[in-house]
């Protein structure tokens, strides 16, 4: 992995840029929709923001946790699964959400779109033996 004080650096630029032009700057990485993360540190209990792709899949967003085929989990989905509550901006538009891990059925279903939005995510997940988890991210109260 990158250094992790670069990489703190570039997700600080990324989103300050993201914010200040609505998403006009930073809208995309790679080609691929992206949003802003806002979750709750599981140990902190503080705000987390990172800067994600995604894809749309009816009124969900889906994430995917691959940390760059890693062998460990992203921080921001172990804070998920210690507080599914979180916010995304899309744009301008904020929105409440509840994560969860997207069932195999579902995976199987969104990966080869995750893909081919993508490519890397595949060689993410050769490089790793952990099943790179694909997150749904459900408005809440829906």
């Amino acid at each position: 992995m990158p250094n992790r004080t670069l990489v703190r650096m570039a997700t600080a630029t990324h989103e300050f840029w993201y914010r200040m032009s609505g998403g006009v700057i930073g809208g995309r990485i790679m080609g691929a929709p992206c949003l802003i993360l806002t979750t709750t540190g599981r140990k902190s209990g503080a705000k987390r923001t990172t800067p994600l792709m995604f894809l749309r899949d009816g009124e969900n967003v889906v994430i995917v946790a691959s940390y760059g085929g890693s062998p460990k989990h992203p921080v921001w989905y172990l804070n998920l699964q210690a507080n599914p509550d979180a916010e995304v901006l899309i744009g301008r538009e904020h929105r409440r959400v509840r994560a969860r891990t997207a069932s195999d059925e579902e995976r199987d279903r969104l990966w080869p779109q995750l893909v081919a939005m993508y490519k890397s995510y595949a060689d993410y997940q050769t490089k790793t033996t952990r099943k790179i988890p694909v997150v749904i991210l459900k408005p809440a109260g829906a």
